[in-house]
């Protein structure tokens, strides 16, 4: 008897245990929640005490217009989000569609993730889908390449060319009408003339005037971008304008302490190493170097990998006239540097060079990124007129390719000249090596990775970097200092004759990937760093 009961005792045991581990056992994870959960979820906040009451009214009326903004970007890279929705029932797949505003995935080279959807067009929804480009380069119209205009048929199959504010015409008005009642609480009279401006810009598709507006605008305690702004989402000719919005909160400290540079942008555009003749535009000295706390993204900006810093205005006769504004965008670039930058390097980067890892060095090397976009030229030496149309569909990943260069060489020329007092030059050359693997797994749907895969094989190339057996790469001063100085020539080349041949050449050999190089970023994979951040985001968490 004694010998059942213990039987029947043990019987229990195993399986009270078995039934303990089945609900203990870890739920296995699908291949779209891994997918989402590549992006770390960043709270966006910041310190509003510094703002009136009638600021602290208007942001959200901002917060609409931004709405607005996103619904119209959903339009431009995809279509109708609703009728895509409805199609998914995953609710992975869904919230991996809202990262990337569509069923292509934007860091992996623009791969369809969802059944039944193929490629995604290369001009996203800004041309008819079956446009050539016999056809496209053969039309006579004067408009078809403005950034504001979206190409459409008639109904006899001809091309025409419409006006955003015609194409978009309900949602714009209503934008407009938004920002004239913020225009109505703004208290500093920068900040009211460029939200009347752009009320009135929407409605015209005439931003000229509203972008010398913004770049007068200084002292305001919020900045808000808004409009049809960059062409990244036009893969096929780089020439349409993609709709966004930024609500920033300015830091007054830390902006102060990027003022001086501004002054000195003529005298480091005289030194670039390049010929004469590439760096004979001088750039305006009116620029504001700014630092905001970022407090809500929406459209173009929030797709994919999420915009750090902002260079603006993009039209060249503004930049000439006045220069441009670039904002640092701090607690965005923190988030990416802590979940991204610093584990990276703790994977790739030789041990004894780890030491060099510094943010002050990434906020350094960002900043002047937005500074080397103002820099250089601006119009192509050879009548072929602006670089940004003369290079086409080239043009984003060489300009991003010479930001970036730009950017770690400012960052060593101002340390030289003592304006930079923090770390050192080393800083920035290590760190700048570990932001590259961050930018590169971007893919090469992505200008900014196509430009990070060039130059990374491009430094490769020159020695600059080396990789050891281990697959930990080291920095030589020397051989790094060469070869950004020669890439900057290569690029203003480039640039300044519109030299699509020499672009596409400068392409085919360095934007590929290496085995070695997939081999990094597969041990980068598997040591679970994000791929990039999503915002938890609005008024709520804002506590308004």
């Amino acid at each position: 008897m004694m010998k059942k009961q213990n039987l029947f005792f043990i019987l229990g045991l195993v399986l009270v245990f078995a039934v303990s581990s089945c609900g203990n056992k870890k739920k296995e994870t699908t291949e779209m929640e891994n997918k989402v959960n590549e992006f770390a979820v960043v709270e966006l906040n910041a310190d509003l005490s510094a703002l009136t009451e009638n600021e602290k009214q208007m942001i959200p009326i901002l917060v609409e217009v931004a709405q607005i903004m996103n619904e119209l970007f959903w339009t431009q890279a995809y279509g109708d989000k609703e009728e895509l929705f409805a199609k998914i029932e995953d609710e992975w797949t869904r919230k991996f569609v809202e990262i990337n505003y569509g069923p292509w995935e934007r860091l992996n080279d623009n791969k369809s993730f969802v059944e039944g959807i193929g490629d995604k067009p290369l001009g996203a929804q800004f041309y008819p889908a079956d446009l050539t480009k016999e056809e496209f380069d053969a039309w006579e119209d004067e408009n078809k390449a403005n950034l504001y205009t979206m190409i459409r048929r008639d109904d006899e199959g001809n091309l025409k060319a419409i006006w955003y504010h015609e194409y978009y015409q309900e949602q714009l008005t209503k934008a407009s009408e938004l920002i004239s009642k913020a225009a109505e609480l703004a208290e500093d009279e920068g900040f009211k003339k460029y939200l009347e401006l752009t009320a009135e810009a929407l409605l015209t598709s005439e931003y000229y005037d509203r972008d010398l507006a913004w770049m007068d605008m200084r002292n305001s305690n919020i900045d808000f971008i808004v409009g049809p702004i960059e062409n990244y989402e036009d893969s096929r000719y780089g020439y349409k304008a993609a709709f966004e919005s930024f609500i920033l909160i300015k830091d007054k400290d830390w902006s102060a302490k990027l003022d001086k540079f501004s002054a000195m942008l003529p005298e480091l555009q005289a030194g670039l190493p390049c010929d004469d003749i590439y760096k004979q535009e001088v750039p305006g000295i009116d620029s504001d170097m700014g630092v905001y706390q970022a407090i809500y993204y929406q459209g173009d900006c929030n797709a994919g990998s999420k915009t750090i810093a902002i260079n603006l205005p993009n039209d060249e006769k503004v930049h000439l006239l006045k220069g441009s504004r670039k904002l640092q965008l701090k607690n965005s670039m923190k988030a990416k540097f802590d979940h991204m930058v610093i584990p990276i390097g703790d994977v790739v980067i030789a041990e004894d060079q780890r030491q060099y890892i510094k943010f002050d060095a990434f906020f350094q090397n960002t900043t002047f990124h937005e500074v080397g976009h103002g820099m250089g030229i601006k119009n192509t030496i050879n009548g072929k007129g602006p670089v940004r149309s003369a290079l086409k569909e080239h043009y984003s990943a060489i300009e991003e390719n010479k930001a970036d260069i730009m950017g770690l060489y400012l960052s060593k020329v101002l340390h030289e000249m003592g304006e930079l007092d923090e770390g050192e030059i080393m800083d920035n050359y290590v760190t700048f090596v570990a932001g590259l693997f961050r930018s590169i797994r971007f893919g090469t749907a992505s200008a900014h990775g196509k430009a990070n895969l060039a130059r990374y094989n491009f430094l490769m190339e020159k020695e600059a970097i080396s990789r050891s057996e281990e697959g930990l790469y080291s920095v030589d001063y020397d051989k790094m200092t060469a070869a950004m100085e020669e890439l900057i020539a290569i690029i203003m080349k480039i640039q300044g004759e519109a030299d699509i041949d020499a672009a596409i050449a400068h392409t085919e050999k360095y934007q590929v990937y290496t085995d070695a190089l997939n081999e990094d970023l597969e041990r980068i994979a598997n040591a679970n760093i994000p791929r990039d951040i999503v915002f938890k985001q609005g008024l709520d968490v804002l506590g308004l």
